[in-house]
């Protein structure tokens, strides 16, 4: 018999307006889309695009895992969101 993966913790940050669509998404469709929980739907959406970034830039395999602690946490600074922006315009 398998022994069930233990789940970890990530907590992904939302402005408030987009917490408040991401509830009122679950509330209204999320029992259509098969979503019981924002949980269920960010983590859903969350390894689709992570499929995708496999397939994209990793030949579709897996990355070697990289344990909890060794990515910075939490947002992005104010500078760092500025520099960017600087940048995306750069290459329009």
């Amino acid at each position: 018999m398998p022994v069930p993966k233990k789940n970890k913790t990530i907590t992904p940050y939302f402005t408030e307006e987009d917490a408040d669509q991401i509830r009122a998404a679950v509330n209204a469709v999320g029992h259509l889309e098969g979503y019981a929980s924002i949980s269920e739907l960010v983590e859903g959406a969350t390894l689709r695009e992570l499929r995708r970034m496999q397939r994209k830039y990793n030949g579709g395999r897996k990355w070697v895992g990289i344990p909890a602690g060794q990515l910075r946490p939490g947002r992005r600074t104010r500078a760092e969101r500025q520099n960017r922006q600087d940048d995306a315009r750069r290459l329009l």
